[in-house]
């Protein structure tokens, strides 16, 4: 992998770990509705269930709908989740890095924003 490769995967999982924080405060913020949530939550359970629709040991179809399920299922819950409330979350998780984290993670319990 050269280095054009390897920055690319690099920006990716920062990316992919940004999301991942999104999803996390999405779920949590009161404004989002429970069947986002249940979307959400079925989806992740999915993910990191040792059981699948297709077992894994079967070529190609095994790892085919680890690779279309839990992508459109996040789709789908994006998709559920109002606007608003989507971008409050981009917005405390991206664009600031680890400072923006630091600063979330100070949040009490209970609160939405940082006093």
């Amino acid at each position: 992998m050269g280095s054009h490769g390897l920055r690319a995967f690099q920006r990716w999982t920062r990316r992919l770990r940004e999301e991942i924080q999104v999803l996390g405060l999405v779920y949590r913020d009161p404004r989002t509705p429970w069947y986002a949530k249940a979307c959400l939550a079925l989806v992740l359970g999915y993910a990191f269930s040792p059981v699948d629709l297709i077992p894994d040991f079967i070529p190609v179809l095994g790892h085919l709908d680890d690779l279309l399920l839990v992508p459109l299922g996040v789709w789908l819950a994006l998709r559920l989740i109002p606007r608003q409330v989507l971008a409050e979350a981009r917005a405390r998780t991206g664009g600031g890095g680890d400072a923006a984290l630091a600063r979330n993670a100070a949040v009490p319990a209970g609160r939405d924003r940082p006093v």
